[in-house]
């Protein structure tokens, strides 16, 4: 009896969900979540998902404890505690404690301890914050940042990474580390692709010759 009371309250929540969900034009959404709380009004509306809430638009699926959709037509949504997101049309993953994104700019804002990894390009960053611009699949990177990619490990307080163009720009006490060489400068630019690297103002590094690596 207590499993068909579950189910029963389980299906009258997506329902409920359903009809509140199908004023969103754009895209479909789905979702789930073991309880749910809304508001429904005539400038905005407001729905709150909690316990393993899960919800999908168009291009992007986002799990955490608690998620809620405000906005004319769900425009922004809030995800916090234990968010895990992926991104499928940007092939971007991502962990952290709180996110916020604008189904409309496709701008995402990443906060508390962000893991990002471009699975396509198998480049992983990590940083305390990250916004990532969907459109131009540019990402804005602020404290702590730490990115890895094959043999480059770059660190600094701020970063731009453009996924687009494969390309890395660092500042704030910025350092690349290749292997045995290392190098830094007020500011510091990567290829990607090429390995190419730009240091300007107060250059310094060292550099391991091919003699002392065979020694």
């Amino acid at each position: 009896m207590e499993n068909r009371r579950k189910t029963a309250r389980r299906i009258t929540l997506m329902l409920a969900l359903a009809a509140l969900f199908a004023k969103a034009e754009a895209e479909t959404i789905t979702f789930s979540a073991d309880s749910m709380r809304g508001r429904n009004g005539s400038r905005t509306d407001e729905t709150k998902l909690t316990g393993n809430a899960f919800v999908k638009t168009g291009t992007m699926e986002i799990k955490a404890d608690s998620i809620t959709m405000s906005g004319d037509n769900f425009r922004y949504i809030t995800a916090e505690g234990n968010v895990d997101g992926n991104n499928t049309e940007s092939e971007m993953t991502f962990t952290c404690g709180k996110m916020r994104y604008d189904r409309t700019t496709k701008i995402a804002i990443l906060e508390d301890t962000v893991h990002l990894l471009d699975t396509k390009n198998d480049v992983t960053a990590d940083a305390q914050i990250i916004e990532y611009n969907q459109d131009t699949e540019v990402a804005l990177m602020q404290i702590g940042v730490r990115l890895l990619q094959k043999d480059n490990v770059c660190t600094a307080a701020h970063a731009i990474y453009r996924k687009k163009e494969q390309t890395l720009d660092l500042s704030g006490n910025p350092k690349i580390v290749q292997g045995d060489d290392s190098f830094r400068a007020q500011e510091i630019s990567l290829n990607l692709e090429t390995d190419e690297i730009t240091l300007d103002g107060r250059v310094s590094g060292t550099v391991t010759d091919s003699k002392e690596k065979q020694e």
